[in-house]
């Protein structure tokens, strides 16, 4: 069972996006899939709630109601999408439970610098820094050719972490979520560019590199 998390201790940078899209991905290689809630907000759980019952199934788990379901035992991928604000005892047992971290930063001054100071804390937590999960970085929400375009592209270089992609700023995560749709299940040339710019976070994701 692999357990992969979305993370980043600022509100607003799309971890629940990054989460139901991976979610939707490996539902449609057949996987068996379970996206974790970890966030009260629960946009996952509402992003489920629409999703069409024709679509490849993910089981949905929301950790913070009162008795929460574990994944099966058959369970391949493990999604966890969690909520801002996590630091210190917190911040180091949520990251106890995944192998694979993923962090989102969008294109603002003050989302690098909250980005700046999160990046350290994580990698001084016991599961990082025994390298028992592996951090990757990726831009979301981003426009190409604006000058916080390349100052983020710079930003996130210098981490001294994968950076894997960019994601572009589109209307299609809107509509894709709106349907509990991830936007691999949307029109194939409509979502092409979206689509390629997936691809290095679901290699990166599949590859050992990934794993601890």
């Amino acid at each position: 069972m692999r357990n992969i998390m979305v993370i980043n201790s600022k509100g607003g940078s799309g971890k629940s996006t990054i989460a139901t899209n991976l979610a939707a991905y490996f539902a449609l290689q057949n996987k068996s899939v379970v996206l974790r809630d970890h966030d009260p907000q629960g946009s996952s759980t509402q992003w489920l709630k629409a999703r069409p019952p024709g679509r490849p199934p993910i089981r949905g788990i929301a950790t913070y109601e009162k008795v929460a379901k574990r994944p099966g035992r058959n369970t391949d991928y493990v999604i966890m999408d969690v909520p801002a604000g996590l630091h210190g005892p917190a911040l180091s047992k949520m990251v106890a439970k995944a192998q694979t971290i993923l962090i989102p930063v969008l294109p603002s001054p003050i989302d690098m610098r909250a980005a700046t100071d999160f990046i350290a804390e994580i990698r001084n937590c016991a599961p990082v820094a025994h390298k028992r999960a592996k951090l990757a970085l990726l831009a979301n929400r981003s426009r190409d050719y604006t000058n916080i375009y390349w100052e983020l592209d710079d930003f996130l270089s210098r981490q001294r972490i994968p950076f894997l992609t960019m994601l572009r700023d589109s209307q299609h995560y809107i509509r894709a979520a709106e349907r509990g749709l991830g936007i691999f299940e949307m029109a194939p040339a409509a979502t092409a560019v979206d689509r390629e710019q997936w691809q290095p976070i679901i290699k990166w994701v599949k590859s050992k590199r990934s794993q601890p």
